[in-house]
C-alpha cells in the first residue's frame, strides 16, 4: 500500500531546508531579517510556516497566518520566562531549540491540534535539542547556525506531527518541565560551548578550510 502512494517527502525535505536556508542566507548579506526569536534562529518559524501555506494548506489565509504566529510567539515568551533565548547565556538549545518549539506548536494549532497537543508538540521539539552547544566557527554564527535552521525546522514539522497523534493523557514530559530542563541545562554547560567560540567545532574546525 505504501508503495502505491505518491510520496514526495525529499521534496517536501528540500523545500522546507531551502525555506530556511532562504532566511538565513538573506541575514548573512546584511539583509533584513526579523528574529524569531533570534537572529541566529530566525529562518525555523518562516520555513514551517511556508511549508503550511504551501504544502499543508495551500488554501491559508491570512488568519491562519496570524494564528501560526500568535501561537508561536507565545510559546516563545514561555521559554523567555522560565528560561532563556539567549544562546550567550543556554546555548544553541536556547536559539534552535526554542525557534524549533514555537514553530512546532504553532504547526499542530493549525493541523487542529488541542491545546494540549501544542504543548506536547513544542515540548517534543525542545525535548531533542536538550544540550545543542553553539560552535559559531571563527566567532561567525553562519557556521554552523544556517544549517541548524533547515533541521530545526523539520523537527518542529516531526514534533507536530507526532503530537497530533498522541492522546495528552499519555503524556509524560510536560512543557514545563522541558523549559527548566532546559534552563537548568543552559547554566551547567560550560561557557566555551556557547557563544564564547572557544570550544566544540568552532575550534576544531579551521576557519581556512570553510
Amino acid at each position: 500500500s505504501i508503495k502505491k502512494t505518491n510520496i514526495k517527502f525529499r521534496e517536501i525535505l528540500k523545500w522546507v531546508s531551502c525555506f530556511s536556508l532562504a532566511v538565513n542566507e538573506v541575514n548573512a548579506s546584511l539583509g533584513r531579517v526579523v528574529t524569531a526569536p533570534t537572529n541566529g534562529s530566525a529562518g525555523v518559524i518562516p520555513a514551517v510556516l511556508l511549508y503550511y501555506v504551501t504544502i499543508e494548506n495551500q488554501q491559508a489565509t491570512e488568519k491562519h497566518i496570524q494564528q501560526f504566529l500568535l501561537v508561536a510567539g507565545e510559546i516563545g515568551s514561555l521559554f523567555k520566562k522560565g528560561a532563556t533565548i539567549s544562546a550567550a547565556m543556554g546555548g544553541c538549545q536556547a536559539e534552535i531549540g526554542v525557534s524549533s518549539a514555537m514553530a512546532a506548536g504553532a504547526l499542530c494549532e493549525l493541523l487542529g491540534g488541542s491545546p494540549e497537543q501544542v504543548l506536547i508538540a513544542a515540548e517534543i521539539a525542545m525535548e531533542h535539542h536538550l544540550g545543542l552547544t553553539c560552535d559559531p566557527i571563527g566567532g561567525l554564527v553562519q557556521i554552523p547556525c544556517i544549517e541548524r535552521n533547515a533541521m530545526g525546522a523539520i523537527k518542529a514539522i516531526n514534533a507536530a506531527e507526532l503530537a497530533i497523534e498522541t492522546d495528552p493523557k499519555n503524556a509524560k514530559v510536560p512543557l514545563d518541565k522541558v523549559i527548566n530542563t532546559m534552563w537548568q541545562t543552559a547554566k551547567d554547560m560550560n561557557s566555551k560551548y556557547k557563544e564564547t567560540s572557544e570550544g566544540g567545532l568552532a575550534v576544531a574546525v579551521n576557519m581556512a578550510d570553510c
